[in-house]
């Protein structure tokens, strides 16, 4: 919706909204001068949680920590048993309210307390710990009483409950301190008991578990030697694997890789000598030949070199072997060493467990002793230290001198408030359940056809108004979109039907036909509404001789008809209507005598009952060239106009548009357009208008009322 919208239904619901808000506020208003006036007194009083001024021994903490639930907390204690019953017994509120409240009859606890919680009300001031205590009361100096007498019965209960609490913990501390010394006595006679039945040697008191064989910097020093050890074998097995693979799959590839590995002088100097003499061998081969004395004995000391070499070699393997083995066998044993050390005294912990278990549970039973005798002493030490008032009263109440409540100029405000709101949301409400027609586009979406005028409210009879008349224009634009409308030049015979009475049928009727009058066409008016005529009464004819007396063939067309004030108009009126006339106009009679007006008038309109109440007008609409349906603006629900429509199209009446009918424009912004326009165009060209009226003559055709439509749209 556009704001325009919701602008629209408060203007046209204001007497509702007026009406409720007048009502509410009124209400209000009388309701808050009928109020007794109460009178408030506040005491402000600081909340601590237990604690002392002195820190107590051993350094522990005097009260609990940060709770964000503790002045709740206090709220409900302020107001339980034990502070209200203080309160009520200190003053006697149930002697005192009995004879106030209850025709001297005292009141139960139970009672005051209810009555006394009504009357106060407690709240935090913010980030800090203080309470105020509000009571309030018609008498002022009872209000102060009340709120001071609350107070002090708070501060005496926290003080009562503080000394209570240390007093039954004290007593508690010293019932354990004396269980837990018998206990004591118990395990230590059972310690006692294992040490001598399991033969353990303990020589240090504060031993709480065998001594080991193997003292810490002992295996420590193990430990280092056995990591030492392994990473030595590891690396001894490593390079061992390695050379036998060589010595497996290349062994003149060891001739270069064990002079590398080692000190070996001897391998050294056979290789040097092995290199001398290939020289050699190569360089006599060259001078003297292969079967030189020289080049044999040469090729003969390389051959035992290769030999020697190949023999060291082996014996350097061997070395190796030897030296990983030795070093495999140091670790096993210190391994051995190690294990059997830690063996021993796993055997010695298991058979002496029961001992060392109980030695430390009687062990921890001490130390918890101690701490309890401690507790013990601090407590009964801080119950005669000077103590901080867990309540302090910061300032007492006194009588309020003017009542706060009611708060008249917020109540009043309130209803005010409340009362406009209400209002505007009940006119809603009643526009949400308003079904009706209120729009155009309500009218287009709801029966698919076009609105062919919009007459606005209050519409007087042209006819006595003269072609001067503000509400001429509009009757001039029906006029003009009901000629646009015809596919036919020759259908003029038209029908004005609605769904129910009262939609303004018979007025639209008569002013469309005296503005086509107006315009210089033939009208005959039929009033074919014979049950409730009203067109001879408008027109201010007789009724004598009608419709009806023609159907019955009484008269002649000519002798039914008569003319009226208006010029170039006639009516035909519904006459009297007798018995034996039902269903008179569906007769062939009526076919005929529409066929001969056809002939006679330019246009002929008829008047016709509700649509939705008797079958005459479904008949005339079948009968007719065109139905014009009029709608009252806010008159009858949606479904019932949608069902008049669809009773037109099943008679095979020829529906060509909507007239919407008697529109408050002042109120809705929807036909601002049409109102403005047409009042507009009233007073702006009314001089324009009497020249158009003088124009239209019975021999110019309405020509001249067509120019003046041209230039207005």
């Amino acid at each position: 919706m556009h704001f325009l919208d919701y602008w629209r239904i408060i203007r046209i619901r204001k007497t509702v909204i007026i009406s409720v808000f007048l009502l509410i506020a009124i209400t209000a208003t009388v309701v808050t001068f009928i109020l007794p006036e109460y009178y408030s007194s506040t005491a402000r009083i600081e909340i601590n949680q237990n604690g002392s001024d002195i820190q107590p021994m051993l350094g522990m903490a005097a009260g609990s920590g940060y709770d964000a639930y503790f002045i709740q907390t206090e709220f409900s204690k302020m107001q339980g048993e034990d502070v209200m019953g203080r309160v009520i017994g200190a003053l006697n509120l149930n002697e005192e309210w009995g004879k106030k409240f209850n025709n001297g009859t005292p009141l139960r606890t139970e009672e005051t307390m209810q009555l006394l919680k009504g009357r106060m009300s407690l709240s935090p001031e913010r980030n800090t710990k203080i309470i105020d205590i509000t009571v309030s009361w018609e008498e002022p100096k009872e209000a102060a009483v009340l709120a001071n007498t609350i107070a002090q019965a708070y501060q005496d209960y926290r003080q009562a409950l503080v000394l209570s609490n240390a007093m039954r913990g004290i007593k508690s501390l010293e019932d354990q301190y004396q269980a837990d010394e018998q206990r004591i006595q118990e395990v230590q006679t059972n310690v006692d008991r294992l040490r001598r039945e399991l033969h353990i040697i303990d020589l240090d008191p504060n031993s709480l578990n065998p001594t080991p064989t193997l003292g810490s910097q002992q295996m420590t020093k193990y430990n280092d030697e056995k990591i030492g050890d392994e990473k030595h074998y590891t690396e001894m097995q490593t390079t061992l694997a390695y050379l036998q693979s060589i010595q497996a799959t290349n062994p003149p590839m060891l001739r270069d890789i064990l002079p590398r590995m080692g000190d070996d002088s001897a391998l050294s100097g056979l290789l040097d000598k092995l290199r001398t003499s290939q020289q050699t061998y190569i360089s006599q081969t060259n001078d003297y030949g292969p079967s030189s004395p020289e080049v044999l004995r040469t090729k003969s000391m390389i051959s035992e070199l290769n030999q020697e070499i190949d023999a060291s070699i082996d014996g350097v393997m061997a070395g190796m072997e030897s030296k990983t083995r030795a070093v495999k066998a140091a670790l096993d044993e210190l391994t051995a060493t190690v294990d059997n050390a830690i063996s021993n005294d796993l055997k010695e912990a298991e058979r002496g467990q029961p001992y060392w278990q109980a030695k430390r549970q009687l062990n921890t039973l001490l130390d918890l002793h101690k701490l309890l005798q401690a507790k013990i002493t601090n407590e009964k030490v801080d119950l005669n230290l000077p103590k901080t008032l867990m309540v302090i009263i910061i300032d007492q109440a006194h009588p309020g001198k003017a009542p706060d409540k009611p708060n008249k100029t917020l109540y009043i405000t309130l209803g005010v408030v409340i009362g406009l709101l209400v209002g505007i949301g009940l006119a809603f409400f009643i526009e949400y359940l308003d079904t009706s027609v209120k729009t155009i586009d309500d009218v287009e979406r709801a029966l698919q056809a076009p609105v062919l005028g919009v007459i606005p409210q209050n519409v007087g009879i042209l006819a006595a108004e003269g072609g001067e008349s503000q509400h001429a224009e509009a009757y001039r634009v029906l006029r003009t979109n009901l000629l646009f409308s015809r596919k036919d030049e020759n259908l003029n015979t038209i029908v004005m039907v609605s769904a129910g009475a009262g939609e303004g049928k018979s007025t639209t009727a008569l002013n469309l036909a005296t503005v086509f009058a107006q315009a210089g066409q033939r009208i005959l008016l039929v009033d074919s509404d014979l049950r409730r005529p009203t067109l001879h009464k408008l027109l201010e004819v007789s009724n004598n001789l009608g419709l009806t007396n023609y159907l019955l063939k009484q008269n002649t067309v000519e002798e039914v008809i008569q003319h009226t004030k208006v010029p170039m108009l006639d009516l035909m009126s519904s006459g009297k209507l007798p018995s034996s006339s039902v269903n008179i106009l569906g007769s062939a009679q009526m076919k005929e005598m529409i066929g001969d007006l056809k002939q006679r008038y330019d246009y002929i309109i008829f008047d016709s009952p509700p649509i939705m109440g008797v079958s005459d007008a479904s008949v005339l609409a079948s009968e007719v060239d065109m139905v014009v349906q009029v709608i009252q603006y806010r008159r009858y629900p949606q479904p019932m106009n949608v069902r008049a429509k669809q009773l037109i199209e099943k008679v095979g009446g020829n529906l060509v548009g909507i007239v919407l009918n008697n529109i408050n424009m002042s109120q809705d912004e929807s036909y601002y357009y049409y109102s403005g326009y047409y009042h507009g165009y009233y007073y702006y060209s009314k001089n324009e208008q009497e020249q158009e009226t003088a124009a239209s003559t019975p021999g110019n055709g309405g020509k001249a009322d067509q120019v003046g439509i041209k230039q207005k749209y």
